[in-house]
C-alpha cells in the first residue's frame, strides 16, 4: 500500500525532532456546490530540527514513532 503524501504549513517547532504541519485541503459542499476550506494539524517526525515555523514541507506517513506522531518529513518546497 503507497504510503500518503502531504503538504502543509509548519505550525509549530518547539519540540525536540518534532513539527506539527498544518494542511490545509478543498471540499466541496454537497448542497450548495461552494469550496471549502478543511484543516488538519499532523505530528510529523523532523530529524535534523531543519524545519522552522512558516515553512512550506512535505510530509508521509511513516510507522509510528510515539503516541501521536506517525508522519515524518520529506523536505522543505519551494514556494
Amino acid at each position: 500500500m503507497p504510503r500518503r503524501v502531504f503538504q502543509g504549513v509548519v505550525q509549530k517547532d518547539a519540540k525536540d525532532k518534532t513539527v506539527v504541519v498544518k494542511v490545509e485541503r478543498l471540499v466541496k459542499h454537497s448542497l450548495y456546490k461552494k469550496f471549502i476550506r478543511r484543516s488538519k494539524k499532523y505530528m510529523a517526525h523532523d530529524e535534523g530540527n531543519a524545519s522552522k515555523a512558516g515553512d512550506l514541507v512535505r510530509i508521509r506517513e511513516c510507522r509510528p514513532l510515539s503516541k501521536r506522531k506517525r508522519w515524518e518529513i520529506l523536505g522543505e518546497t519551494a514556494g
